[in-house]
């Protein structure tokens, strides 16, 4: 077959399972779950494995090491998805749930529930852990799920996708409902982003490029996900030990991830104090400062930042730094060069504090806190399908909710109009 032919023959497969999936019961979609986690811990090494070959793959082609930080898998990892899959067998189940109802003056009896999307097609880059949450969340939440993940993960992918089919075709869910595009030609893309008549929604996952490419292309609904050029705000009232706390957790804990710190604004009453002790605790986490010209008075040796820097996401061990005369210049800064995804203030004046989250333009907005935690499994959800950046259907860390809509339950007796 050639590629237009394997795309649409997934694709008619997920359908069909789709339909099916409606009478697939809670405690059948528990129970796949369940053992989906089991299966991929039964068989970490075997993971393992596959994923050392995309490693080396990637290490040969002199890639960055935050990069090979998102494809790695270990059995920390792979622990870490099978729990994800059992925080989603933990969770409610939402289909089905009822958030409105009425019966009119006429007789008739109307009911809002929530019922899934249908196919939902993830297209995703370096990060094989995608490959485990999307498919458990898209199974609880009633769906079929078409998934294509970057040829870096190939033979991650590959082998988690089996043993997750294996698992949860064993407990009974429908034949066809979890899908993975194994070919690497980047044409597979544009065909799943033409596929309205199988495919009902299109989440992408992955760098600017990517999300840009799919958000202009495709004729299919898109959630779009964020990249993340993230701030933190240290004011003129933050207590500068947990400011510094805060900043260091925020771009070196793990500075590949979309909820890492990007830009630093300090205050400029504070900046003498807290500069000095950023500059060197930074050094010693070989975090690269790149600072305004007020910044490199303070700390002579800092990097200058360009206008691009603002607007950069590193994924990387690099920070932009700023000095800001007041919480409204660091708002306005914020609101010009964020994607959206996830700021901090640290303070601890109140009136700045509900400024801050009152007036930033982002879907989690935080003070005294870590952007970090921007993430499905920290929020409540379990594992996530992706951090929404836009402002329609869903924003922020999508849980089960997100991968579903509602319809309209009317029960009448004979009435007309």
């Amino acid at each position: 077959m050639d590629l237009q032919e394997i795309l649409y023959t997934k694709a008619k497969a997920a359908k069909k399972a789709a339909e099916a999936m409606t009478m697939v019961s809670t405690e059948t979609k528990n129970k796949a779950l369940l053992a989906m986690a089991d299966m991929l811990e039964q068989h970490a090494d075997a993971i393992i494995d596959a994923n050392r070959m995309d490693i080396d793959a990637a290490q040969a082609k002199g890639v960055r090491k935050s990069y090979i930080d998102r494809l790695m898998l270990n059995k920390d990892r792979i622990a870490g998805m099978a729990d994800g899959l059992r925080q989603a067998a933990a969770l409610p189940d939402p289909v089905g749930e009822e958030d409105y109802g009425t019966v009119r003056p006429n007789g008739l009896e109307i009911r809002r529930v929530r019922v899934p999307l249908g196919v939902v097609g993830i297209i995703y880059e370096a990060r094989p852990n995608v490959t485990s949450d999307a498919a458990g969340l898209c199974l609880k939440s009633g769906n079929s799920v078409i998934l294509r993940g970057g040829s870096e993960a190939i033979n991650s992918n590959k082998k988690i996708i089996d043993l997750l089919q294996q698992a949860a075709y064993g407990a009974g869910i429908p034949e066809g409902a979890i899908q993975f595009v194994d070919v690497t030609d980047r044409q597979a893309v544009q065909l799943m982003l033409r596929m309205n008549e199988y495919l009902d929604v299109i989440i992408p996952r992955g760098g600017a490029g990517l999300i840009k490419t799919v958000v202009e292309n495709s004729s299919v609904p898109v959630i779009e996900t964020g990249t993340g050029v993230c701030h933190t705000f240290v004011d003129e009232t933050a207590d500068l030990k947990m400011a510094l706390n805060i900043a260091v957790n925020a771009k070196t804990s793990r500075p590949s991830v979309c909820n890492a710190m990007e830009t630093l604004l300090v205050h400029k009453d504070v900046a003498e104090k807290f500069l000095p002790k950023l500059s060197k605790t930074m050094a010693e986490k070989n975090c690269e400062l790149r600072g305004c010209p007020r910044c490199r008075e303070i700390i002579k040796d800092m990097k200058p930042a360009t206008e691009e820097d603002w607007h950069t996401e590193y994924g990387d061990l690099i920070l932009s730094v700023k000095l800001v005369d007041n919480v409204a210049e660091a708002i306005a800064h914020i609101n010009q060069y964020n994607t959206g995804h996830s700021e901090t203030i640290v303070t601890e004046s109140l009136t700045n504090a509900r400024l801050f989250q009152r007036q930033v333009d982002a879907s989690s907005v935080y003070v005294n806190a870590s952007t970090r935690f921007t993430d499905g499994n920290e929020f409540g959800f379990g594992a996530e399908i992706g951090i929404s950046t836009q402002k329609l259907h869903a924003r922020g860390p999508m849980g089960l909710t997100a991968l579903t809509s509602t319809k309209y339950l009317i029960n009448g007796d004979g009435q007309v109009r």
